[in-house]
């Protein structure tokens, strides 16, 4: 049977479950993991405009976080790692068996597959005698054909080798990546572990309910939130939420006439969130990857805010701006948010802030906005934050969707 709620309830619970409304959930470093472990996988981007959205992911969340806790639990404490899941994702590291199925395609499925078997062992060996190597640091010459475009010989062997599992991550700087051999980074019990998965539809079901509980709810529809997941297509996500309810892993949800779904284990914190949220109100500005905005199509749907990240746009025809956020107040959308880390000047550039249209600027709200925007400033060790001219009185959004009840 449909658990029937209002919307006002599916936001307040969907926020409560992000960590977003009420008291602080996650803190700290066990605070990251706990995040982590609830969502399935934190999708990465390398954009840096006022932070990766990975790293925007976590410090909206979760209090204290600093970037050394990422680094130390990707390549120090290998609790987590980078793999491809929704997109490049940071993942558990103990869900290594689970992903068994995707680096077995990409032994199957290589570009430039001879190229790079001609100097796999070369490349193990220098591994073996440097611990770990960029595609820059390898003595390998020569361009391949690659997946976006040609490229270094050097660097599609080390990511054809890092995909199919031969290879992990040792550490960052930046953006170039340095890999080492996975066997001197992670236990043989782990690297041998078998597959939990005996058919393609098992890894299906897993990673569905494990977006499912990252969203918080979903519906059987075509979603961005199903990226990732291999042959996905309708017959066989119908198949999936049937399995999954028949399992009694989900539990079917009546928002105001709309067919959702929420993880079972969810059930408690959906009725906990029938009575309307009294407490302080807080800002937080969200990753254009957020995991709450997979699917926007259902965020419009409840919260009434249409979004859309127009980093891919053309400057001509973009309706707001280039990297532009999204911002929670309380339990509604308040608005977008134009922040710029100025890393030369020292200071955080507060361009703009586009209310949606009925939201009202109290003087409460200026300043949790204000309070944000100095924990993000010092996150980037930047000294000033500054307030460019007119950004609170940008015009609201001229064709916003209406707000549900």
């Amino acid at each position: 049977m449909h658990i029937a709620i209002t919307k006002t309830q599916a936001r307040g619970y969907l926020l409560r479950k992000h960590g977003l409304l009420g008291a602080p959930r996650f803190r700290g470093k066990a605070g990251v993991m706990d995040y982590v472990r609830q969502v399935g996988c934190v999708q990465y981007d390398p954009v840096d405009v006022y932070g990766k959205s990975h790293e925007l992911a976590f410090l909206t969340r979760v209090k204290g976080f600093h970037r050394d806790m990422l680094r130390e639990l990707l390549y120090e404490d290998r609790a987590l790692m980078d793999y491809w899941d929704k997109m490049m994702s940071l993942v558990l590291t103990e869900e290594w068996p689970c992903f068994e199925p995707m680096r077995e395609r990409y032994c199957q499925e290589v570009r430039s597959r001879e190229a790079i078997a001609f100097v796999e062992e070369d490349i193990r060996r220098y591994l073996k005698q440097h611990g770990h190597a960029s595609s820059k640091e390898l003595p390998i010459q020569g361009k391949v054909d690659w997946y976006w475009s040609a490229t270094a010989l050097s660097r599609a062997a080390l990511e054809s080798m890092y995909y199919r599992g031969e290879l992990v991550i040792h550490h960052k700087r930046h953006t170039v990546k340095s890999y080492a051999l996975a066997e001197d980074h992670l236990p043989g019990t782990l690297l041998n572990a078998p597959c939990p998965f005996k058919a393609p539809e098992d890894q299906q079901a897993w990673q569905a309910l494990r977006r499912i509980g990252a969203v918080g709810m979903l519906w059987n529809k075509p979603s961005d939130a199903w990226l990732g997941i291999p042959h996905f297509t309708a017959r066989s996500r119908d198949a999936t939420f049937t399995r999954l309810r028949k399992e009694q892993l989900i539990r079917p949800v009546a928002v105001d006439g709309l067919e959702m779904y929420i993880r079972r284990e969810d059930e408690e914190l959906l009725r906990a969130s029938a009575k309307p949220f009294q407490g302080k109100k807080r800002v937080h500005f969200l990753a254009p990857l957020d995991c709450l905005m997979w699917d926007r199509k259902l965020v419009n749907a409840l919260f009434g805010f249409a979004y859309k990240w127009e980093i891919y746009n053309k400057e001509c025809q973009r309706k707001y701006s280039y990297y532009v956020l999204p911002v929670v107040y309380g339990a509604r959308f308040a608005g977008r948010v134009e922040p710029v880390a100025d890393r030369k000047q020292g200071a955080l550039k507060m361009k703009r802030f586009w209310p949606e249209k009925g939201f009202l600027q109290t003087e409460a709200f200026r300043t949790a906005v204000k309070e944000e925007a100095a924990r993000l400033a010092a996150f980037h060790n930047l000294e000033n934050v500054v307030w460019e001219e007119g950004f609170w009185y940008n015009q609201p959004n001229p064709n916003p969707a209406p707000i549900g009840r």
